[in-house]
């Protein structure tokens, strides 16, 4: 029985996928299986990867019609025998290292259920400029303390990069299909569920950013759509921690009264922040550095300035700014003040 499952899903990607299987089969840990699901090539994909397979005899090929990668995914967690499944695209490559490093930061840690690494960007940084910012920001995130803070602001790890324990699939639930992204569902899904998320501080794997993958074309992971999916999860969370504030006060014989703000006050944030009344969190006003907003009223709710706010303990913030620079300048002016990340407030984009 094999303790490690690779697990690849495949369609029409005949140029890169031998790249891919070699990477595996480069790896320093042998004791793996390579689970390739192949979802309807038609391209000349599944004619080699038949011949691989009977080539290398750790190489299991499921072949199926095209029914779209969240069934792919299920698929061959299903088929899994691994304790431990690592997940690779067709499109990317392994480091040698990979799967001995990652297993291992999981058998030390047995607290820990998902481990990542840093990630190459195989693309061009020039033309593609925000991708790779977007891989920058990924490696900065380098505890499990930094990835579930960072969690909301976007997908804190490269799917393809990760390495997670089979019984959280069992105890969590795998991939599931709808108009999100079903990478990020399923961390903020986990994250949720108290699963530690954790990162090898290596890069163990290149990802590759080719024109027609899936995150380029399909609806599915455009902004909107993350936007949709994680007011549900920041909802929740921010529901948990005011409880416990509730709590805390309590027994202190305080007032329990902590009203949820938003950091920023422009049109697409309001729009975003919309997202999360939907699920019942209610937003009591705005925070804004424009004077030109502060003052006033959108939505019905007040527009105030940094200057304006409380102690902490006073109101929850959330950080919804998302022009480059300002989530950073909202996060050291809220850590000055004694905010507390996780505890006064969070950032979500």
């Amino acid at each position: 029985m094999p303790a490690l499952t690779v697990l690849l899903p495949v369609r029409n990607a005949l140029p890169t996928i031998p790249r891919a299987v070699a990477s595996v089969q480069r790896q320093t840990r042998a004791d793996w299986e390579l689970v390739v699901v192949d979802d309807g090539s038609t391209d000349g994909t599944r004619e080699w990867l038949r011949a691989a397979a009977r080539e290398e005899r750790r190489m299991r090929l499921i072949e199926q019609p095209a029914r779209g990668i969240v069934a792919t995914l299920n698929a061959g967690l299903a088929a899994a025998r691994g304790r431990l499944v690592a997940r690779m695209d067709a499109d990317d490559e392994c480091h040698p290292e990979r799967l001995a490093a990652q297993a291992a930061c999981l058998e030390a840690n047995p607290g820990t259920g998902l481990v990542s690494c840093r990630v190459g960007f195989g693309g061009d940084p020039a033309a593609n400029a925000g991708y790779a910012l977007h891989v920058d920001w990924i490696n900065s995130l380098a505890t499990p303390e930094q990835i579930a803070l960072n969690r909301f602001v976007e997908s804190p790890l490269a799917h393809p990069s990760v390495m997670f324990r089979r019984e959280l699939v069992e105890r969590h639930g795998g991939y599931r299909d709808g108009d999100f992204p079903e990478d990020y569902e399923l961390w903020l899904r986990w994250l949720g569920a108290g699963v530690r998320m954790a990162k090898v501080p290596r890069e163990l794997l290149t990802w590759h950013d080719r024109p027609g993958r899936l995150s380029r074309t399909d609806p599915r992971y455009d902004a909107e759509a993350f936007f949709r999916t994680k007011a549900a999860y920041v909802a929740r969370e921010v529901g948990r921690i005011l409880r416990m504030s509730r709590e805390r006060k309590a027994r202190r014989d305080e007032s329990p009264d902590q009203q949820v703000w938003i950091w920023g006050a422009g049109r697409p944030t309001r729009k975003r922040a919309a997202h999360l009344e939907v699920h019942g969190l209610k937003i009591a006003g705005y925070i804004d550095i424009d004077a030109r907003k502060t003052g006033k009223r959108v939505g019905g709710v007040p527009v105030i300035s940094p200057d304006e706010l409380p102690e902490p303990g006073g109101m929850f913030v959330l950080g919804y700014v998302a022009k480059r620079g300002a989530r950073e300048d909202t996060r050291s002016r809220l850590v000055r003040r004694g905010w507390v990340e996780g505890r006064d407030f969070l950032m979500c984009a």
